[in-house]
């Protein structure tokens, strides 16, 4: 636990106990709210320090476009390309940052396999298909639409 987790732990059951013999009621609220707190603190540590490699086609699907959508810096990146049997190395990718690998001919449909690590080398994989024709996915679609 850091120095300011356990401030703010140590300032909650501060104020619990003084407002317990206040009023029991609002005690309890205080209590909710500085647990809620201190929640949230350890959730945000443990979210820092992860890079995410998004990939995709470009336009006229004659290259993929790697992009760092994580919070942290991307090293050792490795990608494969199935079932063209292409493979290279792409630069460190800093946060919002992004590479193009040019490829020799268009291609339909291809399955992208990227590995790589964060500072503290901790390793991190994933793989999507890349279709020209596939719609890319809408980030603000509802998961159960309410409205037609």
């Amino acid at each position: 636990m850091d120095s300011n987790s356990k401030i703010l732990l140590v300032l909650g059951a501060g104020i619990t106990i003084i407002l317990l013999f206040v009023n029991i009621y609002l005690a309890g609220i205080v209590c909710v709210l500085f647990i809620t707190l201190l929640m949230s603190l350890q959730i945000m540590q443990d979210s820092r320090g992860i890079p995410d490699i998004v990939a995709k086609l470009r336009e006229d699907a004659k290259g993929v476009i790697l992009t760092n959508t994580g919070n942290a810096r991307a090293e050792k990146i490795h990608v494969a390309l199935v079932p063209g049997n292409i493979e290279f190395e792409a630069p460190s990718l800093d946060p919002d940052s992004t590479y193009e690998y040019r490829l020799d001919a268009m291609v339909e449909e291809i399955k992208v396999v990227v590995t790589y690590a964060n500072e503290n080398g901790r390793k991190f994989s994933g793989s999507s298909r890349l279709s020209v024709f596939g719609d890319e996915p809408d980030l603000l679609k509802p998961l159960i639409p309410i409205f037609k």
